[in-house]
């Protein structure tokens, strides 16, 4: 059986960062890695449930609102998923980097956290998603990002 283009990936290679995993015409999928794969110390369910929540509505709700397609969590906890159509991976960058401050920044009630709005709406922590987030946002500064995985 052909193998999806994330099985490929040397995972033990793999740190946190930004990447593109795939370009499917005018689609992009990035990688959002905020935890080094197989190193032990993942996302629980709350935290990546409550980042899925805020990080979609903030990136919805961007300077490229109309061009995101999808935000959501990696299976294996160590990440998320975005898909962008049609834009330069400086600017998704530049807006993911917002987004992740934005959440950090956030007073109130997590988006979407009611009985009528999510299927676990009990299950979230704006707290937790707020560590994440300063995680991977002292990630996404610290580094220089070519957008492409290491090879190996």
């Amino acid at each position: 059986m052909k193998k999806i283009t994330s099985f490929t990936v040397n995972h033990d290679l793999l740190t946190p960062g930004i990447y593109i995993s795939r370009i499917d015409g005018d689609v992009i999928t990035y990688d959002l890695r905020t935890r080094t794969p197989n190193g032990g110390e993942y996302m629980d369910n709350i935290t990546m449930h409550t980042v899925e929540h805020m990080a979609a509505t903030y990136l919805r709700n961007s300077e490229i609102a109309d061009r995101i397609l999808y935000f959501g969590p990696m299976g294996c906890r160590t990440g998320f998923y975005l898909l962008v159509r049609e834009e330069a991976p400086e600017r998704v960058l530049a807006v993911l980097k917002q987004t992740m401050a934005d959440i950090i920044a956030h007073e109130g009630e997590v988006f979407g956290a009611s009985r009528r709005e999510c299927g676990n709406y009990r299950e979230l922590d704006l707290a937790a998603a707020k560590r994440e987030c300063e995680r991977y946002l002292a990630v996404l500064n610290r580094k220089e990002h070519d957008f492409r995985y290491a090879e190996g």
